[in-house]
């Protein structure tokens, strides 16, 4: 009698021959010229679109040539730490501004900033009895795939869900970017409840509130929350407003709406992308590697002690066995991410205020040797320095904010931006994106079921 196995044996069998089967060879990709991840050898994407939201510039020329140069990054044409030291200066949180500047091109005056942030507060209104039947149930651990869920059902709310005309998908764009600290906070909360067993409590926005505001008063039962904690939060959603048109992400926006979908489904696949580890899932896996230091590093200020431990990180013998230094390095920039910049600033200002000082010096200790280990490891086509990820987990942390918020954090800001590049795409190209493969695969002859 033939064996009979479990459902688990046969998908392992099958999952065997996706390994066989689906193996191509290391080599054809440089015999094709494929430009694996769309870069080719030194890093460069491939130019696939034009934009007017946002640059981004690593390098300056010199006598013809590329030279590598401190990053910089530009929300339509507008240098953002600029933006940044102008809300700073003035004590204001500027996210609101930033959505405005990405959405319309331009820096909104006071009076047009004002009805704007009465817009966002207009359109931040959930359907009656949507927190019950769709947050509250069947909550998970998983904020992102929560996120992605409450968009998609948001869709069947909608009377005009198909209509393309930019009025629409404005309107569209607003009600998410309005709601997203709401989805965010509310899905965490009935995960924390649900699965933790802590009390469940569901706070309304105050009126015309800043994102900053409505995510630190909604997520805390008292609501309370300083002046500082407001302000880096808010500088951390301006830095992850908008990226260039070539991140994951943001293409994976672009993609999708050039099918001619709807709004609500091009949000999500762009929430499932931005869940990745490799994008905006980095800061998750940044603090998982910063955990298993500290514990396994003992003296925090040897150098040979922690470059040992970031050479088996590397060696694929420690953390998630897979070679990577999370939150080091970037597909665009070499010497210097500047929203990594901006942001070490007021790490080290918190750091200081939460006490958390010896933590700090750690990463910065980090983050100076680990370009040197991984040099030693590699061919560098380029330089590698800390991103963006490598600090943001440990802000929110030092926030107070649980682990579970950080990608969907993430999203809240880049929301913004990916409503941009939707609009924009609509508005100038009306062509589906369609990348070519080559097929490697051999020609085979038939072989009918009895003689298999």
């Amino acid at each position: 009698m033939p064996q009979v196995r479990t459902n688990d044996e046969r998908i392992q069998q099958l999952a065997t021959s996706c390994v066989q089967n689906d193996n191509i060879e290391k080599a054809l990709y440089s015999q094709y010229n494929v430009n694996i991840g769309l870069r080719d050898l030194n890093g460069r994407g491939v130019l696939t679109g034009l934009t007017d939201i946002s640059e981004i510039r690593q390098n300056k020329i010199v006598d013809g040539k590329p030279v590598p140069t401190d990053g910089k990054l530009f929300y339509r044409g507008v240098n953002i730490e600029d933006i940044i030291a102008g809300c700073h200066r003035d004590k204001r949180l500027g996210f609101e501004e930033v959505t405005y500047l990405l959405l319309f091109g331009k820096l909104p005056n006071r009076e047009e900033l004002d009805g704007f942030m009465e817009l966002l507060s207009d359109s931040r209104v959930l359907p009656k009895h949507f927190v019950r039947d769709v947050i509250l149930k069947a909550s998970g651990k998983d904020m992102m795939t929560a996120l992605a869920k409450a968009v998609l059902t948001l869709a069947s709310y909608d009377n005009d869900v198909m209509n393309l005309e930019i009025d629409n998908v404005l309107r569209q764009c607003l009600k998410l970017i309005s709601l997203f600290p709401l989805l965010t906070v509310y899905s965490y909360q009935a995960y924390n409840h649900y699965s933790n067993g802590e009390s469940l409590f569901i706070h309304n926005p105050e009126r015309c509130e800043h994102t900053a505001e409505i995510l630190l008063s909604t997520l805390r039962e008292d609501r309370q929350f300083t002046a500082l904690e407001a302000e880096v939060l808010d500088m951390a959603l301006m830095l992850h407003a908008e990226h260039g048109g070539g991140n994951n992400s943001t293409f994976t926006t672009c993609v999708v709406t050039s099918s001619g979908t709807d709004t609500y489904s091009a949000i999500a696949a762009a929430l499932c992308s931005l869940k990745g580890p490799k994008h905006g899932g980095a800061n998750k896996r940044v603090m998982g590697m910063m955990n298993e230091i500290k514990y396994n590093v003992k003296d925090w200020t040897d150098d040979d002690e922690i470059a040992a431990y970031l050479n088996r990180i590397l060696s694929k013998d420690a953390f998630d066995r897979r070679g990577l230094i999370y939150g080091i390095g970037h597909a665009v920039y070499s010497i210097s991410d500047p929203r990594a910049r901006v942001f070490k600033g007021f790490v080290e200002q918190l750091a200081e205020e939460k006490g958390m000082t010896e933590e700090y010096g750690l990463y910065s200790r980090i983050e100076r040797l680990a370009p040197l280990v991984i040099a030693e490891h590699r061919k560098m086509y380029k330089g590698v320095s800390a991103n963006v990820d490598f600090y943001s987990g440990f802000v929110y942390k030092m926030l107070g904010l649980p682990e579970e918020l950080y990608t969907p954090i993430f999203a809240v800001a880049r929301i913004a931006g990916w409503s941009a590049h939707r609009i924009e795409e609509l508005l100038n190209v009306n062509k589906i994106i369609r990348p070519a493969y080559m097929s490697v695969c051999q020609e085979k002859d038939y072989v009918d079921l009895k003689d298999r």
